[in-house]
């Protein structure tokens, strides 16, 4: 039942920040959400309709989903946009996790990090750590995903058992990676442009 509610909440958050992010929803932003929570339970062929993007998406880990939640709450207006240095303090923080667990699960190492998920209190400590230096640098967003993630686990709000699909999943992954380069690609552009407009 819980897996359910979870599509629906992908489908909402996921809709939300894709139909935002064009110009011509901008009057509209606070009715997208009523609208795209019922648009999630049409029935299709016996099914609701988010429970086909979750056959896509599969579960999102619940970091992911306080993500969408904040760019929801941003776009809003609700919260403030995160700052350059937060984001790439966030970027870098689940991107390492990423790094950490892919290349093993895709046969590129000799180690299996995923099983450390099974008994993950170790783990725990280290993202426990981790969440106090991002309250320490101020980042709440990273600091509200660790905790988040972690709290969930702890009362097995998804249906897996494993810690590490709380924390990352291959979207998050991917944004990670493209916004990243996206911000290496700006921060070397950036003196290119003010040579330029110095000649």
């Amino acid at each position: 039942m819980v897996s359910v509610w979870q599509a629906h909440l992908s489908f909402v958050l996921l809709g939300f920040v894709l139909l935002s992010a064009l110009r011509f929803t901008a009057p509209w932003r606070p009715w997208l959400l009523p609208v795209l929570v019922a648009v999630s339970f049409i029935p299709v062929n016996a099914l609701p309709l988010a429970a086909y993007v979750r056959s896509f998406t599969d579960d999102l880990a619940i970091s992911t989903l306080v993500l969408l939640a904040w760019v929801v709450l941003s776009r809003l207006g609700l919260v403030q946009p995160l700052a350059r240095r937060h984001q790439v303090q966030t970027l870098l923080l689940f991107g390492l996790l990423s790094l950490v667990l892919y290349p093993a699960t895709l046969g590129l190492t000799y180690f299996d990090p995923y099983r450390w998920g099974f008994n993950p209190r170790p783990m725990i400590v280290l993202v426990a750590a981790a969440a106090l230096l991002m309250l320490w640098l101020r980042n709440t967003l990273a600091a509200w995903m660790l905790a988040v993630g972690t709290l969930a686990f702890a009362l097995r709000l998804k249906a897996s058992e494993n810690y590490w699909d709380y924390l990352v999943d291959p979207l998050l992954t991917g944004y990670c990676l493209i916004a990243g380069a996206g911000l290496l690609i700006s921060a070397a552009w950036r003196p290119f442009l003010k040579w330029h407009r110095g000649q």
